[in-house]
């Protein structure tokens, strides 16, 4: 018994004599102090006391957007085995249009004293004309959160995200060098601030090769295969011959223009997406991508969301990881004019 209040007090940073109040029920406790002590015995390994059993601390949220773009299933693979290699189990909650909103997963996720929550993707604290009152009140109650996908400023969470701008430089680059210059861009809303982040670098790319990226060659559209059909129509009647999105399925929606008016890819366009989510290989023609280390950006949340549980401070910033970008069949020269 000694042993396992000496450990517990370790992991959190409290003294024994609060691990004990906590572990027999004694008032004089902060809620976030008495927390941090069950889910650290959770973490080592310990059994809990009889009547602290009730409450499933051993649960994590795992807050996704949708399920139907590939890149979220892989992330919740990922986040669900580190978190399982942890002992901690973790609730899937996925957004559906007229389902259940965000705020209302957090309000049920609280209701079960969760021990944490991961946000993984497009979820609203990216959009910075959403409402966000609900992440507000999970830093009141303390509530161990970590961020995949960049965010809007003035959220005080660990954030994991991949380098947006670096990933579209290197896009920008590969159609350049195979001797593009009408290159369009087909983003998020304009709230959205991955997508922000993506206008921002193509701009810069672009003046660093002495062009410029005009608005007509900047389309918005909602992350779906259809939206990305409609978006990339439009920059096609404008006579782009490159088209980098910022997803995949945008990607392929994309192509579907693309052979809607009578193109080939890659002959008379080119096509660059951004995830390289399953089955992008065996896309026709195969799809060239932007690669997010899927792997290592969940495994990375994971740990940070851990440590927090153990009651250790880490740093609220941002861990940005180097994309990576496959080269396959959507993208070669342009067809000489």
């Amino acid at each position: 018994m000694t042993r396992r209040l000496a450990q517990v007090a370790k992991k959190v940073g409290v003294s024994e004599a609060t691990v004990s109040r906590v572990l027999n029920g004694k008032p004089g406790v902060s809620q976030a102090t008495r927390q941090s002590v069950l889910s650290a015995l959770d973490v080592l390994g310990y059994e809990r006391p009889t009547q602290l059993r009730g409450e499933r601390a051993r649960l994590v949220g795992l807050v996704l957007p949708e399920l139907q773009n590939p890149i979220f299933p892989a992330f919740a693979e990922v986040i669900g085995g580190a978190l399982a290699q942890q002992g901690l189990t973790p609730v899937l909650c996925t957004q559906t249009k007229g389902g259940v909103s965000e705020a209302d997963y957090v309000e049920l996720l609280l209701q079960q004293q969760v021990s944490g929550v991961v946000f993984a993707g497009g979820g609203l604290f990216a959009q910075a004309d959403a409402p966000h009152d609900h992440y507000r009140l999970l830093a009141e109650r303390n509530i161990p959160v970590v961020l995949i996908n960049a965010s809007i400023e003035n959220l005080d969470f660990p954030c994991i995200a991949c380098d947006d701008a670096v990933a579209v430089e290197q896009s920008w680059r590969h159609l350049v060098s195979l001797g593009h210059e009408r290159i369009g861009l087909v983003l998020g809303p304009s709230d959205h601030i991955p997508s922000r982040r993506k206008l921002a670098a193509a701009r810069q790319a672009a003046e660093a090769m002495d062009a410029v990226l005009p608005d007509t060659h900047v389309e918005r559209a909602m992350f779906s295969l259809e939206g990305g059909q409609a978006a990339a129509t439009r920059l096609l009647d404008r006579g782009v011959t490159g088209v980098i999105c910022a997803s995949d399925p945008l990607a392929l929606g994309a192509v579907r223009a693309a052979r809607r008016r009578g193109l080939h890819v890659p002959r008379d366009v080119s096509v660059v997406g951004y995830d390289d989510s399953a089955f992008m290989t065996c896309t026709e023609p195969p799809l060239t991508t932007v690669r997010q280390p899927i792997e290592a950006m969940g495994r990375a949340a994971v740990d940070l969301l851990c440590a927090q549980i153990q009651g250790t401070e880490v740093p609220h910033g941002e861990l940005l990881f180097e994309p990576e970008l496959v080269v396959r069949g959507s993208t070669a020269r342009p067809a000489a004019d």
